[in-house]
């Protein structure tokens, strides 16, 4: 744990020394607070006290965000070849992807801690359901820890950070939207199959304050799936090297 903690705080460091951190938060805080406060569809047009305006534009802006921090992970590590240098250092494959992954967590924890203002002013306009904004921010939390796994996984498989950007993206819309909007056209087991997969069905689900072990277990899921390709890429790599 001791060495998955010192990735973890090297990593972190890299990012707010290159200001990468400090962009993708106020990249991450400006779009959901224009669209949760500004656009047309905002917080007000609904008429109560409710924050799914903030929860349906978080997850499309996690989407976009995310891969930016994870494509750096191990795409730049193997282009500079400093992968090998962790590995001789007597750490484990896990421990590295373990490191990657809870640094780009704790940027996201932080965008999203910084968004608890709109929670309180939000609550002041009106009776907000407590625990439906709960449910919204873990669920937020569970949606944003899977998007690491395959944003670390899809930066496993290339040198180049452009291409871990865009493989994450589509990671993401299968994930998100295709599943869903495939499955709502069929019906029967196929149907049900597919819209099982959708995160957003399972994301929906939390947001509206319903912590279903069915949805937990579908995030962990793929959370673990996700990191576990991307030890087992690594081990490859390191393999052939």
């Amino acid at each position: 744990m001791t060495k998955i903690w010192v990735i973890t705080k090297r990593e972190l460091y890299s990012y707010f020394d290159s200001l990468i951190a400090y962009v993708i938060i106020i990249l991450f805080l400006g779009l959901t607070g224009f669209f949760t406060w500004l656009a047309s569809n905002n917080v007000f047009f609904y008429g109560q006290a409710t924050m799914q305006p903030f929860f349906q534009v978080c997850f499309l802006t996690l989407l976009l965000l995310v891969p930016a921090i994870t494509m750096r992970t191990l795409a730049e590590e193997n282009r500079a070849g400093t992968i090998e240098l962790l590995s001789t250092k007597a750490v484990s494959d896990w421990q590295i992807v373990m490191g990657k992954f809870l640094s780009s967590l704790i940027i996201v924890l932080i965008g999203l801690a910084c968004t608890i203002p709109y929670y309180i002013t939000i609550s002041s306009l009106g009776n907000i359901d407590h625990g439906a904004v709960w449910g919204g921010y873990i669920g937020l939390t569970l949606l944003a820890a899977a998007f690491i796994s395959l944003g670390i996984f899809s930066s496993s498989i290339t040198n180049n950070q452009i291409v871990a950007l865009l493989l994450a993206i589509a990671f993401g819309l299968v994930f998100l939207l295709l599943f869903s909007i495939i499955g709502s056209g069929l019906t029967g087991t196929a149907g049900e199959i597919l819209t099982y997969f959708s995160a957003q069905n399972h994301f929906n689900s939390m947001s509206r304050g319903v912590i279903d072990s069915r949805d937990i277990l579908y995030f962990v899921s793929i959370i673990l799936l996700g990191l576990i390709f991307s030890q087992s890429m690594l081990s490859k790599r390191n393999w052939h090297n």
